[in-house]
């Protein structure tokens, strides 16, 4: 079986090995650019914590800040674990989105501890700042990447989809989704997605991934990668001599 990945490069990786290590060959088709804001400056005063919605926020925001000490709460797993590879020593992974880590700060900070930095892209996934800011709380949004997205697919990724090479693809984020769904139908080879099953990592993603004629259309039970590779596990073919 071979898998799509459209994850930015850096971000690909940890989930290609995870599929590589249930024998699924991976193609990696980034389709957002991770490139970092210059100059972005930081204000480190009287903060508390950072708060962080991706692993490239995180990612940027280390390669501005060498401060390791200040505690990290972070949207979910993959996000938590790049922050703990980047040294911060104090990390606690709210395991959904948005939603779920205003509902994690809210539970274990004070607002009056001072202000939350939020390491964000030019783009940002619900309205965390606005959530938190209703609550008290102080947030200092730092734009300190831009995801730009891909203006068309592949030559490798049209020829593997007009041949069927591909078995199943994974999407991670609605605008990811959205990207391939136009680039698709741009390159007029949405109708080779009919062999494909898709994997989403939410209904929001799975909404933007309704536009074209998958084989099947799955959505992972939580918003986390471990869930969307759970997922993929259920539907793979038992290995041999397993029922």
């Amino acid at each position: 079986m071979q898998a799509l990945v459209t994850r930015p490069r850096e971000d690909a990786q940890g989930v290609a090995d995870a599929l590589a290590e249930r024998g699924v060959a991976v193609m990696i088709e980034p389709l957002i650019d991770i490139r970092p804001v210059e100059g972005a400056e930081i204000d480190r005063d009287g903060a508390q914590g950072i708060l962080a919605t991706s692993a490239n926020g995180i990612r940027a925001l280390a390669r501005t800040l060498a401060d390791r000490d200040l505690p990290v709460w972070a949207v979910g797993d993959a996000t938590a674990r790049a922050a703990r590879d980047l040294g911060y020593q104090t990390v606690e992974s709210a395991g959904g989105d948005v939603a779920t880590l205003a509902d994690l700060v809210r539970r274990r900070v004070r607002a009056q501890g001072g202000a939350l930095i939020h390491a964000a892209g030019s783009v940002v996934a619900g309205d965390l700042s606005g959530i938190l800011s209703e609550a008290g709380f102080t947030v200092r949004r730092v734009v300190l990447y831009e995801a730009r997205t891909a203006t068309a697919l592949s030559a490798p990724l049209i020829a593997a989809l007009k041949a069927d090479r591909l078995d199943l693809a994974l999407f991670f984020s609605p605008r990811t989704a959205r990207t391939f769904v136009t680039l698709a139908q741009e390159a007029g080879i949405d109708d080779r997605c009919r062999g494909l099953a898709a994997y989403a990592l939410s209904p929001a993603v799975a909404g933007e991934l309704a536009a074209l004629p998958w084989r099947r259309s799955i959505t992972a039970e939580a918003p986390t990668q471990a869930a969307l590779l759970a997922a993929i596990d259920r539907d793979l073919p038992a290995p041999a001599g397993k029922p």
